[in-house]
């Protein structure tokens, strides 16, 4: 969607009163779509197949009554997965072993689930209307049928079906022609196409791949969000759906001013007319009922009774059972480039306020009284080195920093979050996704010191040949999660984490640190069953807010493509990445980041390494380190952590505000600790919990930068901690801060530090001292663009960034900066504004320039 177009719908929804209106006077409004009480759905329908006897009477076999939820249907994201289940339905038969886009069709009785364009009103235009050419499928096979047998033709005896629809040929007129479409032989055979039309009324006929919309190509971006989800034998099932907004699927185009819908089809069965006399071939198809009993699986992909299989979603009688679950998508991250012409304000650092950030920003840029807000990511480190040195406003940072110049530094607490051990895990032979995974600091520090031998390539390491392949053969995670799978992986040898400089880090590895059996490991003594540390990390000190790749060991092997690229293997294992949004989409589509993989490029004649594939539905087996945030925007699952023996904490509300009662703090403007000793005595406390502050110059800031910093605290402490998914609310996956309870401390904080911001009171002496203590790390690197899909991370682009701030009044030594990534998805914004440093001539002199980079669209 172009710029000027984006621009003109978003100006037509102000204008036409579509977005709260925008005040020109303070106030506490928030910009946000209307959220009155509860956004899930849930529908119940009983749906019941009948067939036409040769006299005309008709049978109709057991009715299901079928209830359908949904636990979240507005103000969504692209990619954000939402909860669908269901009860009532019809048991399947033929299990598949992957339910996703083509491979689910071989499955007798399933619940098809697909994401559509339009409305289920039939009041409206029939353009704005939903039907089976505005649901997106991405292979030909759930599009067409071109059946060589008319006795397979079983939707041409569909009961519900026009007319039109029960002809040798259908779905389109004009039908395309053989020379249009080679492979459509519609002579004397029975086709049925169901052509999609995009966004832009471009019409797909789906006769073959090259009839296709360009994000249903081979080895496209983004692996198959449709599915056909099995029910248990009870009648129940439930499925993580995943959704695409236009920027993931712009054929589809659903975006905040296209209205889509999710549509839920149980399959019961053709519902088939009278039979002709004498019958044929398709009245027998059409009544068929199955070849598998419920609960079975089809691993073999056997074939199935196509009248009760998910190739038909298309057919009336199925199309008549579908629940519509109408969905909204939430305005654009590059709303307020379009929208606001002022340049932005940067405050730089902690991903971990990304999702609340991306909710939060709207409600600045879309108010006159307001200014532009933009979180710019990079560690939390280069965050407060750029704010401290007057080239941001603000950092957002997780942890106490050091202080290099003279002027203090308030944090005010803005946001309770945290990070989680992520993880995607089939249960053996197929039987779902496992949710119950525990790990204990050992574990952990196993995988992050590289101790697992990935694969027989491992075994020649010195010391440790011995050691399990991965995480999945260790007798200690099989102890505490018995059942799952002993088949190893190369994935199961590492835990996908950050390469860069990151509070998160330092409080994983500062879990790691209290706890005896783990540093005990560390320290080179085997666990109970053998297993040694790997000797380069022996003795390696923590916490730390940098995990280093600290093994050499190169493998011999009789491999021509290793022998040409000689690798450190442990660390083609560990691969670790700049960004934890590139960690979520790595377990959102099960795609380990392990560089093992070999490829021969004909044209140089050369062996290549690179990613290695998807893994398999039914056989996924990842962990990596995650924010909350995302955890609940993505739907993915979070480990328990250990905290005393036996007592396994999931990050939950009760959980993270029981960490923030164990938080200290020493004095007045500094941030909250939290004991990890204090965590393990607790019991009930989650140990990944994290406070994200916004720290601040207390003096010599500049005058308007101070006040929109003091701005920021007081808004986001208060209207930005409203539980919901609307403009200026608090996403799921953080805790909200109230002036009661456990957070009222950081209330009370944030309030003391944006009066003292807001102040910028000066001393009489023109020189103080220092008034804080030192405690954290040094600088890193930050995270820098953030890569497409499919794609080697890329390495960190030094860059800067303007600022209208005055300079410290002692400034600290100039430190070169990452490249910033301002919030939002990764594909999702279209422009996306950054700010550059430029260089210090006594004074700093502030400019701006504006940049836009157009992002990855899904491709062939």
């Amino acid at each position: 969607m172009s710029r000027r177009l984006v621009a003109g719908l978003l100006l037509a929804l102000v204008g036409g009163g579509l977005l709260a209106d925008v005040p020109a006077e303070a106030g506490p409004t928030i910009v946000h779509a209307d959220r009155k009480g509860d956004d899930s759905f849930t529908a119940t329908k009983t749906l019941t197949r009948v067939f036409t006897n040769a006299d005309g009477s008709t049978y109709e076999f057991p009715s299901h009554t079928v209830t359908v939820n949904a636990n979240h249907t507005k103000d969504l994201r692209g990619r954000q997965r939402i909860l669908i289940s269901w009860k009532g339905a019809q048991p399947s038969g033929g299990r598949a072993s992957n339910p996703y886009g083509e491979n689910g069709l071989l499955q007798e009785y399933p619940v098809v689930i697909l994401q559509c364009r339009g409305t289920d009103d039939a009041s409206l235009p029939v353009k704005k209307q939903v039907t089976p050419q505005t649901c997106w499928t991405g292979s030909v096979a759930q599009r067409s049928q071109i059946t060589r047998s008319d006795s397979e033709a079983s939707w041409r005896h569909d009961l519900v079906a026009a007319e039109a629809d029960k002809a040798r040929v259908s779905g389109m007129d004009p039908f395309p022609s053989a020379e249009d479409c080679p492979g459509v032989d519609t002579d004397p055979y029975s086709t049925r196409l169901t052509p999609f039309v995009s966004a832009k009324g471009e019409v797909f006929s789906a006769c073959n791949a090259a009839h296709m919309p360009p994000e249903a190509a081979v080895g496209a971006a983004f692996p198959s969000a449709e599915l056909a989800a099995f029910t248990d034998k009870d009648g129940t099932g439930s499925v993580q759906f995943e959704v695409r907004s236009d920027v993931e699927n712009e054929s589809l185009g659903c975006n905040h001013t296209t209205a889509c819908t999710i549509e839920v089809i149980p399959i019961v069965g053709l519902s088939c007319d009278q039979p002709s006399s004498p019958p044929t071939g398709s009245d027998q198809a059409c009544r068929k009922g199955g070849r598998f009993a419920p609960g079975s699986s089809n691993f073999a992909n056997d074939g199935v009774d196509q009248a009760v299989s998910p190739s038909l979603w298309w057919a009336a009688s199925n199309w008549q059972n579908r629940f519509s679950i109408p969905i909204s998508f939430g305005l654009p991250p590059d709303a307020c480039d379009i929208l606001d012409p002022r340049a932005p304000t940067g405050f730089y650092g902690s991903e971990l306020l990304a999702q609340a950030a991306l909710q939060w920003t709207p409600a600045y840029c879309l108010r006159k009284d307001r200014f532009k807000f933009q979180l710019n990511q990079m560690s939390d480190e280069a965050g407060w080195n750029l704010m401290e040195s007057g080239g941001g406003a603000a950092a957002e940072v997780s942890s106490q920093h050091d202080l290099r110049g003279t002027d203090p530094v308030g944090y005010a607490p803005t946001a309770v979050t945290g990070f989680s051990i992520g993880y995607v895990i089939d249960k053996p032979d197929n039987a779902g996704e496992y949710a119950d995974l525990k790990l204990n600091p050992r574990l952990i520090a196993k995988l992050m010191t590289e101790s697992y031998l990935g694969s027989d390539l491992g075994r020649g390491h010195p010391g440790i040949g011995d050691n399990p392949l991965g995480i999945m053969n260790d007798p200690e995670f099989q102890k505490l999660n018995p059942g799952l799978t002993q088949i190893s992986q190369e994935a199961g040898a590492a835990l996908l984490s950050l390469s860069n400089d990151s509070d998160v880090i330092e409080q994983l590895t500062d879990y790691i640190a209290h706890d005896p059996e783990a540093m005990a490991f560390i320290g080179g003594k085997p666990d109970p069953w053998g297993m040694k540390v790997n000797p380069a990390y022996k003795d390696i000190t923590v916490p730390t807010a940098e995990w280093p790749l600290l093994d050499s060991y190169i493998p011999k092997t009789e491999n021509t493509c290793r022998q040409k690229n000689p690798a450190v293997y442990f660390s083609q294992l560990a691969a670790p990445v700049t960004t934890l949004r590139k960690i979520a989409e790595a377990l959102l589509d099960a795609w380990p980041n392990v560089q093992t993989r070999c490829d021969f490029d004909q044209s140089t004649q050369q062996y290549k390494l690179g990613r290695i594939d998807r893994q398999s539905f039914g056989s996924r087996f990842m962990l990596g380190v995650v924010s909350l945030g995302d955890v609940h925007r993505y739907g993915l699952r979070s480990a328990a952590l250990e905290t005393r023996p036996g007592t396994f904490v999931e990050p939950d509300d009760a959980s993270l505000a029981a960490a923030v009662d164990l938080m200290t703090q020493k004095k007045d403007d500094l941030p909250f600790a939290l004991d990890q000793a204090d965590v393990k005595k607790s019991g009930s406390a989650y140990p990944g919990t994290m406070v994200v502050y916004t720290a601040a110059r207390l003096q010599h800031l500049d005058e308007a930068d101070a006040a929109k910093v003091s701005q920021f605290i007081k808004v986001s402490t208060t209207e930005g901690q409203e539980v919901g998914s609307g403009n200026g609310e608090l996403p799921a996956g953080f805790l909200p801060i109230r002036d009661s309870g456990s957070t009222r401390k950081l209330y009370a904080s944030a309030q003391a530090v944006a009066a003292e911001v807001a102040a910028q009171k000066v001393p009489p002496t023109s020189t103080p001292a220092p008034t804080q203590e030192p405690t954290t790390t040094g600088g890193g690197t930050g995270s820098g663009p953030i890569d497409a899909p499919g794609t080697i991370p890329s390495d960190p682009v030094p860059s800067a960034a303007p600022s209208a701030s005055a300079s410290p009044s002692t400034p600290p030594a100039a430190v070169e900066m990452p490249a910033t990534s301002p919030v939002g998805s990764r594909v999702a914004s279209g422009l996306l504004p950054a700010l550059l440093l430029v260089g210090f001539a006594g004074l700093m002199i502030a400019s701006g320039l504006r940049f836009f980079v157009s992002p990855p669209r899904s491709r062939p």
